[in-house]
């Protein structure tokens, strides 16, 4: 699935305006999470589950309250949130990573 977007990261309505900070967006195979890692950094993957992405049931990684573990609600998989690994769970793949650029004002995320 081809992906190519771009956001303003500091827009309120965003929500990316703080470091350690999440938005899910639309797009990808069954949405992204992005995570501001720094004032500059970005990371972007997307919500399907490697281990089952086609399932019926649109397995969904979500952002766990500890703020760096992303967790597949389908079947409990956990990942990091910095770069996509499998910390735990039956999965045996990384989250699908996207490429971001942040020119102080704009984010792209893409494929």
């Amino acid at each position: 699935m081809y992906v190519h977007f771009e956001i303003i990261p500091d827009d309120i309505n965003v929500g990316l305006y703080n470091i350690g900070s999440h938005a899910y967006v639309t797009g990808g195979i069954n949405g992204i999470v992005i995570y501001r890692f720094s004032s500059d950094v970005f990371m972007a993957f997307d919500r399907a589950c490697p281990h089952d992405w086609s399932s019926e049931e649109e397995p969904r990684v979500w952002v766990e309250d500890n703020g760096i573990t992303l967790k597949c609600e389908g079947c409990g998989s956990e990942y990091n949130i910095l770069d996509g690994g499998k910390s735990k769970g039956p999965s045996k793949y990384p989250l699908k990573q996207y490429f971001t650029s942040y020119d102080g004002v704009i984010l792209r995320v893409r494929s």
